[in-house]
């Protein structure tokens, strides 16, 4: 879909754009909204709004032409954007969509974790496509741009039959009675941690780079006694023609890298030609295979913002598509998978074996 009309090389006007949420996340958002030419951000809704206006006068932007309110219902009524980026906790998501899908929204944007539970989230998803709405889930990492260099040598055919993916997730910030406080303290309190907040990115970005699995194991510790969920341990996704997967997660051990929290950690795509490596700095290499030294591929253009720029990335995917009707990832009828997967790492976990990803069949 476009919003250029009938005649797509003209433009009618700049898309308008609220962020409901200004928590520490939220921040980067903005700040991709703020940079996206096609895109006029005109509101920001907190709570406390206060601290939203901290957040804007952080990113450098005009407080006289963006609307500050604690009411997102009444500036969803008052500026009708064309995209609503929700950017609040979980338990507001289906709420906040049932009020934008009202109120002339083209395109919603929810960050994850998506709603409170696959049911509330199939829901939404059920309510958008009834009401002809695109919903995205803020799903951010398959759009670091590292992602997209491996995806495109992995087509390219540069490593050959591809055999495994390997990502070890080591960003050194959960040792510690005060282990995430700082930032984000409420993952002190989360049941569920390590997969739900942050391996659930490699649930989707593995989909990206290899498709849908037919399997999962896992196995999950908790380390640090002052938080309630797991922050240790590894899934495998298993495909039917042999190729693997694998996640190995540990929140208390750090990596090689100027900002830990750059890519989290370092991967490995091995194949039959040889070996795609990314470091923690972001930096892609490849090792042809008899060789004994790799040779640089790709760096990130930037290492400002989070992940790569990877937010300002989907937000300006999500503009092209409307602008320039280009293919759309990321709508919530996908990210569904990404969420019955979760569940079953869980259960694959509690039950210490494979569990099938393939409907009525179990491993």
């Amino acid at each position: 879909m476009s919003l250029s009309g009938k005649n797509p090389g003209k433009r009618l006007k700049k898309l308008r754009i609220i962020t409901i949420g200004a928590g520490y996340f939220s921040a980067f958002h903005v700040n991709g909204w703020l940079r996206n030419t096609d895109a006029e951000f005109v509101g920001l809704v907190d709570m406390d709004t206060e601290k939203a206006r901290a957040v804007l006068v952080a990113n450098g932007a005009d407080l006289n032409s963006i609307a500050v309110d604690s009411d997102a219902i009444e500036i969803l009524r008052r500026l009708q954007p064309d995209i609503v980026d929700i950017a609040a906790p979980p338990s507001a998501h289906l709420g906040l969509i049932r009020e934008a899908l009202q109120n002339s929204a083209t395109v919603i944007i929810c960050q994850k974790p998506f709603c409170t539970s696959p049911k509330e989230a199939r829901e939404a998803v059920r309510l958008a496509s009834e009401a002809g709405i695109k919903l995205i889930v803020h799903e951010n990492f398959r759009f670091q741009p590292w992602y997209r260099a491996i995806r495109r040598e992995m087509d390219a055919g540069r490593i050959g039959e591809v055999y495994q993916i390997t990502f070890r997730l080591r960003p050194g910030d959960g040792q510690g009675k005060d282990a995430y406080l700082s930032r984000q303290p409420y993952f002190q309190t989360m049941e569920r941690f390590l997969i739900h907040e942050t391996a659930v990115h490699w649930i989707d970005t593995f989909r990206y780079l290899l498709g849908e699995p037919d399997a999962v194991f896992a196995d999950l510790r908790r380390l640090n006694p002052a938080i309630a969920g797991e922050d240790s341990g590894l899934f495998i996704y298993r495909y039917g023609d042999g190729r693997r997967a694998v996640f190995d997660g540990n929140r208390l051990v750090d990596h090689v890298a100027e900002n830990p929290r750059l890519t989290m950690g370092e991967c490995l795509v091995e194949g039959a030609k040889g070996v795609l490596s990314l470091d923690g700095n972001g930096i892609l290499s490849f090792r042809a295979k008899g060789t004994q030294r790799g040779e640089p591929l790709f760096s990130p253009p930037s290492r400002e913002g989070f992940g790569g720029d990877c937010v300002f990335e989907l937000q300006k995917h999500v503009t092209d598509h409307l602008i320039k009707g280009t293919a759309l990832e990321n709508e919530a009828s996908a990210y569904l998978r990404n969420m019955e997967i979760e569940e079953a790492i869980y259960r694959a976990a509690g039950e210490g074996r494979f569990i099938s990803l393939t409907e009525g069949t179990d491993d």
